[in-house]
């Protein structure tokens, strides 16, 4: 259930996103100096700093969101947690967007998660993710590890789209990323609460989403 989750072919709207990497490379990262590896190289510490901050929220919330729905709580009092932890209106948008389409995929596949979530709302990605996790049998460990890898596989992909990356290389950032990842679990993996979420701040990153969302040609939606 996880690889299938994890994949980025699931119909939700994933290969529309790329985590805020379009908008940094268009601000200048990777591309110093055309063909330069080390410049390059800046999209893979590009995909570590998220891991660092706008993960582990977005990671935190999945979690107690899945506990929540285990327990009998509500999980759509995390929305307001992760929320605020999500300054950026365009960041928001864009996760809300592609919780609705996880929403209308477990209408169809996974039901059981209509019993914690209104049908076809738009949702924080992450509170969906969460309820997804506790409805398909998830531990809490793997539901961080879904989240944690993909973001990083999301900048990741879109790199290869974005700059001149070899296929290899962006599989080897990919792989040198697995313990940044681990970090993510140890990091959340025990939260049963909303006000625990981690508060990781990246204000580039936001910065980035706002200038993408009034871009006229992008390939990205963000």
């Amino acid at each position: 259930m996880a690889l299938m989750l994890a994949d980025a072919r699931l119909p939700t709207g994933g290969h529309t996103q790329s985590a805020g990497l379009e908008a940094a490379v268009r601000a200048g990262l990777g591309c110093a100096r055309p063909g330069d590896g080390r410049a390059l190289g800046e999209v893979a510490a590009y995909a570590r700093s998220r891991l660092q901050t706008v993960v582990r929220v977005e990671a935190g919330a999945a979690v107690v969101a899945r506990q929540l729905a285990l327990t009998g709580g509500d999980p759509l009092t995390v929305v307001p947690h992760w929320a605020a932890r999500t300054p950026s209106r365009a960041l928001r948008a864009a996760s809300e967007r592609i919780g609705r389409g996880y929403l209308r995929l477990a209408e169809r596949i996974w039901p059981a998660v209509l019993d914690h979530l209104p049908r076809d709302a738009e949702l924080a990605r992450p509170v969906v993710l969460g309820v997804i996790g506790a409805v398909t049998g998830l531990s809490a460990a793997q539901v961080v590890r879904l989240v944690a890898y993909d973001d990083a596989q999301t900048v990741v992909a879109a790199s290869l789209k974005l700059l001149p990356v070899g296929p290899a290389d962006a599989a080897g950032w990919l792989m040198d990323l697995h313990p940044a990842m681990e970090e993510v679990v140890a990091a959340v993996v025990n939260l049963t609460d909303g006000e625990e979420i981690p508060a990781c701040g990246a204000p580039m990153v936001d910065c980035y989403a706002e200038a993408h969302a009034t871009q006229r040609m992008r390939l990205f939606h963000a």
